[in-house]
């Protein structure tokens, strides 16, 4: 099988786009490529421009298509454009970025246009290198699908509304879900399994960010994706001893309902699973009907919380069982899979990316990672 093909992420096109508007308001002509200084890796990309053309005069709009590489990835040849336009002197910043249709809004930042760090970084970098002294612009990025797209994702259980996030640490877009990618997946942790007895699942970048502030050295720390089952039975041939499982609670909910591919192409059912545990622990039956019914696994998180100031106990009593369950259903995986017992602990974060739940296991596994050397 060939290795997958990596591709780009999102805030990558967005740049080229503005790039080749900001040059065409320079010098009207159209781009077939334009490089790109992904600062993270420190290498230029060339990504291909769709079209170029005049708005008015002082304003130009470039097109590109998004392409993630052989990744199951929702915005594939998705079209991304840049309209930039000349700024007056009363804007004091050199480039000023806003989101336009289709780009979300993150309500965790005060309602601001949901471009992260590494997406401002690379578009500043690139148009301040490209502006002459003294010029001024203003750029807006639209994604004229991203509302539709949005509908698709989880970003409204992150607080991104309306679109789509330019997310990212990277330029380059790694085939995470790409099938090939599992071997990379696997000679990581076989690579990761000769330094230590102990690790950490991450199934993205929030569980990588958080575990690192918390102090889990690097050798501990490996990255899943959505291949939970199959990294868990790799890690059981391996000889590992333990397995702290950290994710977000609507991924990691499908572990308690034992499904062990968690991409939603494949498999679901967060709302059943959480009326189910929800249900044993005796929540009243109006409240079950709300959690079933709930748009996402956060919104029935939010209804449990907006119970508890009453007097309740329902998050911790739920989502701790939930947690419990997440740790036996995959300590039995692995058994089942190759009659090998490893202890597994389950931390579970939501959206704001704060801690919320865990498994006795799982506190007890994240305090003695926490205290390791780095």
């Amino acid at each position: 099988m060939p290795d997958p093909r990596s591709g780009y992420t999102l805030p990558v096109f967005a740049c080229a786009a503005a790039i080749a508007s900001l040059r065409y308001l320079y010098k009207p002509q159209s781009y077939t490529t334009i490089p790109v200084d992904l600062i993270n890796p420190p290498e230029q990309a060339d990504i291909p421009i769709d079209q170029t053309s005049a708005i008015r005069p002082g304003m130009a709009l470039a097109i590109t298509r998004s392409d993630p590489g052989d990744n199951l990835d929702l915005t594939r040849h998705t079209p991304i454009w840049a309209v930039v336009e000349w700024a007056d002197a009363s804007q004091t910043e050199c480039v000023v970025l806003k989101g336009g249709e289709g780009i979300g809004i993150d309500k965790n930042r005060g309602d601001q246009a949901a471009f992260y760090d590494y997406a401002q970084r690379l578009l500043l970098t690139n148009l301040e290198q490209e502006l002459l002294k003294g010029d001024r612009i203003q750029v807006t990025i639209i994604l004229p699908e991203g509302r539709a797209l949005a509908q698709r994702t989880s970003n409204a259980s992150f607080g991104v509304v309306e679109g789509l996030s330019l997310l990212g640490t990277s330029g380059i877009s790694q085939p995470l879900s790409a099938p090939g990618q599992l071997e990379a997946f696997k000679a990581e942790l076989q690579q990761k399994a000769e330094q230590t007895d102990s690790l950490v699942f991450c199934l993205g970048e929030n569980g990588l960010d958080i575990a690192r502030k918390r102090g889990v050295p690097e050798h501990c720390l490996i990255k899943t994706a959505n291949w939970l089952g199959p990294m868990l039975v790799v890690a059981g041939e391996q000889g590992l001893k333990s397995i702290l499982l950290l994710g977000y609670h609507g991924k990691l909910i499908k572990l308690a309902g034992g499904i062990f591919h968690t991409h939603h192409h494949l498999a679901d059912g967060r709302q059943e699973i959480l009326t189910a545990i929800a249900a044993n622990a005796g929540l009243p039956t109006p409240d079950l009907q709300v959690i079933f019914n709930a748009p996402t696994a956060e919104a029935g998180l939010q209804h449990l919380r907006s119970l508890d100031p009453a007097g309740s106990n329902w998050v911790d009593d739920i989502y701790t069982t939930m947690a419990e369950r997440i740790d036996h259903r995959a300590e039995e995986y692995v058994k089942v899979h190759c009659d090998l017992s490893i202890q597994i602990g389950s931390v579970l974060f939501d959206r704001s990316r704060q801690i919320f739940a865990t498994s006795q296991v799982g506190h007890s596994l994240l305090q003695n990672f926490s205290q390791r050397e780095q």
